[in-house]
């Protein structure tokens, strides 16, 4: 019997806005790419995208359009630089940032038939704590929670992590510190976030790396490039490559674990 193609399945989430969630997650899309992984980029940020915007693609038709049932999931996908697709959603739609949980199910079981097409699928949600993010975060195998050093930052995690975890009995979580200042300071967030979660809750957190603060980020997003592709040589391109080489390790996850999750027919059916 052939075996089943697994996809790696990351949620890149935050909490807060303002962490630079969507920039790592293009960015360690990309770096995946150079590894020669096959990567589905989705914007899931599904009222306010902008991952279309960081990589100057323009998206005739993107997930309301698979909503609405006028085309398919695959009839979105673009192809952008880097040898990534791009899975665009819709800016400043009311009705794509408060969708129901039938409509969620729908757009997740939607991946199932592009599962032999990819090898790894970026989720890049929206910030705060919705029933959209938690949707997409409790549907992927892996949650990669970006951190930064405001306290409103480790604060918001906290509350994400609580929720997941107290509510949806989620217990793995992966932590990437973004815009550090020194070579201490990522550590020292994971620290501060460790401290408050092994204090109440009963969670396995874990330090995925981290990713200097670069102006060169900044420059390539004006632009409407990714820096890793832009200034490959910056600080920032360097680091976001190493958290790929990081992630491409990660064992993927190949038994359904009881819920709605992205690829999970497939599962069931190894």
């Amino acid at each position: 019997m052939k075996e089943e193609h697994q996809v790696q399945v990351i949620a890149v989430t935050g909490g807060k806005g303002g962490v630079g969630k969507t920039n790592l997650s293009v960015n360690l899309s990309l770096g995946l790419a150079e590894l020669g992984k096959r990567v589905v980029l989705m914007d899931a940020d599904l009222g306010l995208a902008n991952v279309d915007l960081l990589l100057g693609v323009k998206a005739k038709r993107n997930i309301a359009d698979v909503l609405a049932g006028n085309c398919e999931l695959q009839d979105i996908l673009i192809e952008a630089t880097g040898g990534i697709k791009v899975i665009p959603a819709s800016s400043g739609t009311q009705e794509l940032a408060s969708l129901g949980v039938h409509e969620h199910a729908g757009l997740i079981n939607a991946f199932n038939g592009l599962g032999e097409s990819m090898d790894v699928l970026v989720i890049d949600t929206a910030a705060g704590i919705s029933d959209s993010v938690i949707s997409f975060v409790r549907a992927a195998q892996e949650v990669l929670l970006v951190v930064c050093d405001e306290p409103s930052s480790i604060t918001d995690a906290y509350a994400l992590i609580k929720i997941l975890n107290r509510d949806y009995q989620m217990s793995k979580f992966r932590v990437v510190a973004n815009m550090t200042r020194s070579d201490t300071e990522g550590r020292n967030l994971f620290k501060k976030l460790t401290h408050v979660t092994d204090r109440f809750l009963d969670i396995n957190l874990q330090y995925a790396g981290e990713i200097p603060f670069d102006d060169f980020v900044r420059k390539a997003v004006k632009k409407q490039k990714a820096a890793i592709i832009e200034f490959p040589r910056s600080k920032s391109s360097i680091a976001y490559r190493k958290l790929a080489r990081t992630v491409s390790e990660w064992p993927i996850l190949d038994q359904p674990r009881g819920h709605l999750e992205f690829f999970v027919e497939r599962l069931v059916l190894q």
